[in-house]
């Protein structure tokens, strides 16, 4: 996991390339994504849960 500085760094570049006006979308998209993937995650989970069982 980055550190504090790093985070800052990264922020900093990501405000550069799309701007303060793009920003609040972009966080919705990755929130997004970041969804989709846990949800795929804990789908393959309960089905290699499920295959345990039998």
């Amino acid at each position: 996991m980055p550190g504090t500085p790093e985070l800052l760094v990264i922020f900093l570049l990501v405000l550069l390339l799309f701007g303060p006006d793009k920003l609040p979308e972009l966080a919705k998209q990755i929130g997004k994504g970041m969804r989709q993937l846990r949800n795929a995650s804990n789908d393959i989970k309960r089905q290699l849960n499920l295959t345990d069982d039998e």
